[in-house]
């Protein structure tokens, strides 16, 4: 067993077309910002969904990803992914965790679309166009105007095939598969153009076969399927809000005969089936296909980004699926699902899902389990919305999903009662709320529960004044205040196992909101009452939906499972119950004290007169002091476990120490301890501080890649300039850090470390042991922690594992952190292997 290892891993999928895909594997790649991610979706009790593993390589935006499909089987061992960064990775699978197989590096600017195929190549000993030497072929789309053809021949190493220009245009998807009863590989590139470009590899190139026209809008999607005449059909969409199907049908003619067009049938005036025919050469011998359009779908009234065919499937019997069903997502917010007509020989709507309300733009991608019984959208919040089908009431249901946010997370906080919640904070405008799931009979894992604050602004930080009540900052003068409502304490406690009667006596019940809503054009929460619902939904129910703000509203949920994303986004939202005026910029940091009586906030500061430190009563939400310190922003607060001091951080590398007075200044809290710009032993900005167990020390660390610890009693001491007691040097910036709750081994102190390229470091620290004072104990490279910088670090404040809060005797200790790279994790440390 390692030291330390992943509990929970929660982010988004990118905002881009190709950021996600289902594999035959039950396996979901998808972006996350630069990395990839391995999504095992829910199925059923003993199988809930998680992210099993994240790999690193991109150095930028991870645009498209695809499993490459295998013409022998259906296993999946490979996938493919393109970025910004130019470069298209191969990753294969060792052990039970992918690793990068090999970087092909040779487009000048973003690839926006990957597809990769392994081919069958026994069958085809004499075939001309040599692809019995051909293993894998890679197709990448740029921006650059071109589609690259990467191919590896058996033994060899991948090697740049071709490059296909589109001249001033370029492709905005591509989708190889091999013709039917052939080995020779078939490419579609979807085109700026509205046409969909076709070609046949010959000869050991791609060669341009067929370019077929209908389209009246950029090509968005397209997907191949056999259907069971062994006809190749591939599905094309597009921002005209159609999807068009078109069928490859092989031809008998002789050699001399002509190629030519037909006319084959007319629906309308408009739309028109014409029948096209290419050739392509196999074994010396020329074949002939037909092209036909042999239906256009009109369901979407929206662009429409995805369309996927269900790929054929072997039950648990064996028998196979052989049904024909095509999957459509769009920016209208909807999935359909289209089967044929065997009757009225037409393909028409079977179902159609989505989302109603609420403030996204719609699905940027749609995917088919390998079942045909779920699917799975990702839309403009990063989030997947999945649905499988119940084959007792016969309706799509939802299925639990993961989830997270889709920029940088700013701030994360535990629950102060115990530790059985996380909140996070993000520039993605949202605070969400991370809390295990407590089922008999299933195993615990984390899951998104809440979403208490969807913002106008990005969000900067977070602190918890008690476990129903938090802070917030934005980049706006005013923190903010919220507190759960009755509504959130009931779904809280089905879904963590939490006694509800116990939950609503430490709150007053009787004048708790049941919930709340966001006003169009509004930035605060507003509190919404029992009395208050049943018009809401009236109102709800009689809203002109072509409003352009419309209002929205709150509807009270009994949940036993985590919501789905539309009910985080309208129904888990917390009333903000107090703004706090003072700042005269932006809020960056905020900090309450133990005992939830007292909250501090700083600001965005350029001069010392902006940097002071505002302290605000919690009783009455009224200042009740400002300290001076710092002369830039003031980058963290933190108090100590005792609540008797109030260590500030800054920007213009000093910090300052204050502590709690007594006295009838009005001010609680007094200046004991600083360094100046001259006396400060940081070189850099300090970013991060935190104090030990026992406040006997605490610790600050810097982007000059050095963390200091400082005894409280010597930089109290008047008589002396204060010095740290021990100082760690690291190779990279430091950007977080944070102390243990306890005391490990006869005053050894476990510290966390965050540096600025994603890597969390853990040590042991010793006072009493001058010669090794710090050990390492423990290291997360960028796959296992974070791929950009760690931006907070957070340990549990109990031993256990959360729910649990009576574990004083447990071996393990839970961390949290969060990062750029919009992810936020726990991670379960074994102190017993330190």
């Amino acid at each position: 067993m390692e030291v330390i290892d992943t509990c929970y891993v929660s982010t988004a999928c990118n905002r881009t077309c190709h950021a996600a895909n289902w594999g035959q594997n039950n396996l979901i790649c998808f972006g996350s910002c630069n990395a990839v991610c391995i999504y095992k979706p829910e199925v059923g009790n003993n199988s809930p969904c998680e992210i099993t593993q994240t790999v690193c390589g991109h150095t930028d935006r991870v645009n498209c990803v695809n499993w490459i499909k295998n013409t022998a089987n259906c296993e999946e061992t490979e996938f493919v992914s393109g970025s910004v960064d130019k470069s298209v990775i191969v990753w294969k699978k060792e052990k039970d965790k992918f690793v990068e197989k090999v970087c092909l590096k040779g487009h000048s600017l973003s690839v926006n679309a990957v597809c990769g195929i392994h081919l069958n190549t026994e069958s085809q000993s004499n075939n001309k166009s040599n692809v019995e030497n051909i293993d894998t072929i890679i197709a990448s789309s740029s921006s650059d105007s071109t589609v690259k053809i990467w191919r590896q021949s058996r033994g060899e190493d991948f090697k740049e095939l071709q490059s296909i220009s589109f001249g001033s245009g370029f492709s905005l998807d591509v989708v190889l598969t091999v013709i039917p009863n052939t080995q020779v590989p078939i490419l579609a590139c979807g085109a700026d153009d509205q046409k969909i470009h076709i070609f046949t590899f010959q000869e050991d190139q791609f060669v341009k076969s067929i370019v077929l026209s209908g389209h009246e809008d950029w090509v968005r999607g397209l997907d191949f399927s056999v259907d069971n005449n062994k006809d190749l059909l591939l599905a094309s969409c597009g921002q005209d809000n159609m999807i068009r199907i078109w069928r490859f049908s092989r031809r008998e003619r002789s050699p001399g005969q002509s190629v030519q067009s037909v006319k084959d049938l007319t629906l309308d005036e408009d739309i028109k089936m014409q029948e096209n025919t290419f050739t392509f050469d196999i074994n010396g011998q020329l074949c002939y296909y037909a092209v036909i359009l042999e239906s256009v779908l009109s369901g979407h009234d929206n662009w429409i980004y995805s369309v996927k065919w269900q790929k054929p499937f072997k039950s648990e019997t064996g028998e196979s699926n052989q049904s024909m069903s095509l999957l459509s997502a769009s920016m209208d917010k909807t999935m359909i699902v289209w089967k044929p007509d065997p009757e009225a020989q037409v393909w028409v709507e079977q179902v159609r899902v989505g989302e109603v309300g609420g403030n996204t733009l719609g699905f940027y991608g749609g995917m088919f389990g390998p079942d045909g019984q779920s699917i799975m959208a990702h839309g403009y919040h990063g989030a997947f919305h999945h649905w499988s089908y119940n084959d007792t009431t016969k309706q799509w249901d939802p299925s639990v999903t993961g989830g997270g946010h889709f920029n940088s997370v700013e701030d994360i906080d535990w629950d102060k009662d115990g530790g059985q919640f996380l909140l996070s904070t993000s520039t993605d405008q949202t605070t969400r709320l991370h809390a295990p799931w407590v089922v008999k009979d299933r195993p615990v894992k984390w899951y998104e529960i809440a979403r208490p604050q969807v913002h106008g602004y990005d969000l900067q930080c977070l602190t918890m004044i008690n476990r129903y009540q938090f802070a917030s900052g934005a980049d706006e003068k005013v923190p903010r205040v919220f507190g759960a409502p009755k509504n959130f304490l009931e779904n809280f406690c089905r879904i963590c196992g939490e006694n509800l009667q116990n939950e609503l006596n430490k709150k007053e019940a009787e004048s708790l909101p049941e919930g709340a809503s966001v006003p169009a054009l509004g930035l605060s929460n507003k509190a919404v009452f029992s009395g208050d619902v049943s018009s809401n939904i009236q109102e709800n129910t009689e809203a002109k939906w072509n409003e352009q703000y419309p209002e929205v509203f709150f509807n009270p949920l009994s949940l036993s499972a985590p919501p789905s994303e539309e009910n985080l986004l309208q129904n888990t939202l917390w009333p903000e119950t107090q703004k706090l005026y003072g700042h005269g910029y932006e809020i960056f940091s905020i900090a309450s004290n133990p005992s939830g009586t007292i909250l501090a906030t700083a600001c965005k500061a350029t001069k010392a007169e902006y940097a002071n430190i505002l302290l605000w009563d919690t009783t009455t939400y009224k200042q009740v002091g400002s300290l001076e310190g710092s002369t830039l922003t003031v980058t963290q607060l933190a108090f100590s476990h005792n609540g008797q001091y109030l260590l500030a951080v800054s920007r213009d590398r000093t910090w300052s120490l204050y502590s709690q007075t007594t006295g009838d200044s009005g001010c609680m809290f007094e200046k004991v301890a600083y360094v100046d710009k001259k006396t400060t032993s940081h070189s850099r900005i300090i970013w991060s501080c935190s104090w030990a167990w026992n406040d006997e020390y605490f610790i600050t660390s810097s982007r000059d890649k050095k963390v200091m610890m400082w005894c409280v009693k010597d930089v109290c001491d008047k008589s002396k300039v204060p010095k740290p007691t021990s100082i760690l040097d690291l190779t990279d910036s430091i950007t977080a850090v944070d102390i243990a709750p306890k005391c490990f081994n006869h005053n050894t102190y476990l510290i966390s470390v965050g540096l600025e390229s994603g890597c969390i470091l853990l040590y042991k620290w010793n006072p009493t042991d001058v010669d090794k004072s710090w050990t390492r104990c423990a290291a997360l490279n960028k796959s296992e922690a974070h791929h950009l910088a760690v931006k907070r670090l957070k340990f549990r404040p109990y031993l256990g594992l959360a729910p649990d809060k009576k574990g004083d005797n447990s071996s393990i200790l839970q961390l949290a952190s969060c990062s750029a790279d919009h992810s936020v994790k726990i991670y379960n440390i074994h102190l017993d292997k330190l």
